[in-house]
């Protein structure tokens, strides 16, 4: 079978006949859905008596991972009950899968919380601001990912000890603009939708001239932090990525070696085996530009691997396969890092159709490119056999490329309303690219229903997160679960 063969199965599913629906059409479907599926239902979450145990559906999910980075996953969520939330997405996919949904669909992230979010560079050299975590993403219930993302704005602001008010302000705003935005997309012709994103600059400057005019310190610290946040992503690039992970022995650059976190592949394994592996990631890179356009194969082709190491990141994604991959051109400065990520089955799949992709890595990858609206230049997918034989799919990006993100942690009342704001609009447009976005708008209407709706649910999810979480520690003081702390 030929390279082009391989791509060409992975990338593309059966295909399938459009049926278009006028707008009335559309719009009576909206309705339709609402009626079958009251909005004020949206904010039900009742637990099932037949619930499965939270720290099982964890423990199930260990059991594809690598052993030994296992316990430094439970370790990051042990932290807090946010970041358990963060690693929790099976979870919380199994509880909405018991929850009332419309019967509207759309490519949904599946892991929408608020760490999902955040600025990146576009290949035209701008900052934009969008989702940027598709490794649970398929197609499915649209109301899913905004649940998620209220949940998480409400866990969030729990721990910052923010009252009650102030969370159901956040959650109502979220659910105000989603629905606004919603309605903005309907209006808008296809390609309109299609370009529409949410510019980095245009944010700041907004808000420089409220900070100035209203004279507020709310506004003077939300301000500030926007244009360090900025300042700060156009500093994170391969170049940084190199001084950062990189040392020069003999006037050779080296990935350092800072084990767990870090891990160069010849230290991981015996000399003759990451020879193999790295020979094997060779193979996947050439296989992996098949699944570039054109022109960023070209340039990536300017490019040969120098070396190779594990890594570790996140929190719900420790333990899954994690490489960095350091490249060269022929100057000196000419250097690129890929990452490349497992990606395994979508927590989504067990409680939704199963994806049409044969390829997980093109599942991601589609799915962004769905999503997003606009994606790393070197974003593509492969399938690999490890040193153990065993086949898995990746999915490759830029390492860094002028990412950055907003720390909850450190989120006053009237930032993070903001926040949740700019989430929700985004989180609109990217299900407006997929969905029938004339339908969800009729179906979410002019009304704050669903709005107070998701209030209602964000909170209820919230105490079954907490409840969770104290279950989870509880596993891990008790020695049923192995948490490294501190990594």
């Amino acid at each position: 079978m030929t390279v082009e063969e391989q791509i060409r199965l992975a990338d593309t599913p059966v295909p399938r006949a459009v049926h278009h629906l006028s707008d009335e059409e559309s719009k009576a479907k909206g309705k339709a859905a609402r009626s079958s599926v009251p909005r004020v239902s949206q904010g039900w979450y009742e637990t099932a008596a037949d619930r499965p145990d939270p720290v099982a559906l964890l423990e199930d999910q260990a059991r594809t991972r690598v052993a030994e980075l296992v316990p430094i996953r439970y370790g990051r969520m042990l932290v807090s009950p946010f970041t358990f939330f963060r690693g929790a997405a099976l979870i919380m996919a199994s509880d909405l899968s018991t929850t009332p949904r419309s019967g509207l669909t759309a490519q949904i992230c599946g892991d929408a919380h608020l760490s999902n979010f955040g600025v990146f560079g576009t290949p035209e050299r701008q900052l934009v601001f969008d989702c940027n975590d598709f490794d649970e993403t398929l197609p499915g219930p649209w109301e899913w990912d905004i649940k998620r993302l209220a949940a998480s704005l409400v866990v969030a602001a729990r721990q910052r000890g923010f009252d009650k008010d102030v969370r159901a302000e956040a959650v109502r705003s979220l659910g105000r603009v989603y629905r606004d935005a919603m309605r903005l997309m309907a209006m808008l012709n296809n390609l309109e939708v299609w370009y529409s994103r949410i510019e980095v600059e245009t944010i700041v400057d907004a808000l420089r001239r409220d900070a100035v005019a209203t004279r507020s310190k709310a506004g003077q610290h939300m301000a500030a932090t926007a244009t360090k946040l900025v300042t700060k992503a156009h500093t994170k690039d391969s170049m940084k990525a190199l001084d950062k992970l990189t040392y020069v022995v003999d006037g050779e650059r080296r990935i350092v070696s800072d084990p767990p976190l870090i891990v160069p592949v010849e230290e991981l394994y015996p000399e003759a085996e990451s020879e193999r592996l790295v020979s094997l990631f060779h193979d996947v890179v050439r296989l992996y530009r098949q699944s570039l356009p054109t022109d960023r194969r070209h340039l990536l082709e300017q490019f040969t691997v120098s070396q190779m190491a594990r890594k570790v990141v996140g929190v719900g994604s420790v333990g899954t396969r994690a490489w960095v991959l350091l490249l060269h051109g022929p100057r000196h400065d000419d250097v690129l890092f890929l990452q490349a990520k497992e990606a395994e089955a979508s927590v989504l799949e067990r409680f939704l159709k199963k994806s049409a992709y044969e390829n997980h890595g093109a599942r991601v990858v589609a799915g962004q490119r769905l999503m997003q609206a606009a994606s790393d230049i070197f974003l593509g997918w492969q399938r690999a056999h490890g040193v153990d034989g065993v086949p898995r799919d990746f999915y490759i990006r830029q390492l860094q490329d002028w990412k950055g993100s907003v720390d909850p942690d450190s989120a006053i009342p009237e930032g993070m309303k903001t926040y949740a704001e700019l989430c929700g609009h985004s989180l609109a447009r990217a299900h407006a690219r997929s969905g029938d976005r004339i339908a969800m708008a009729a179906y979410l209407g002019s009304k704050p229903t669903f709005d107070k709706a998701l209030v209602r649910f964000a909170e209820t999810y919230a105490d079954q997160n907490e409840r969770d979480y104290e279950a989870f520690v509880k596993a891990c003081k008790s020695g049923r679960l192995h948490a490294e702390e501190g990594v």
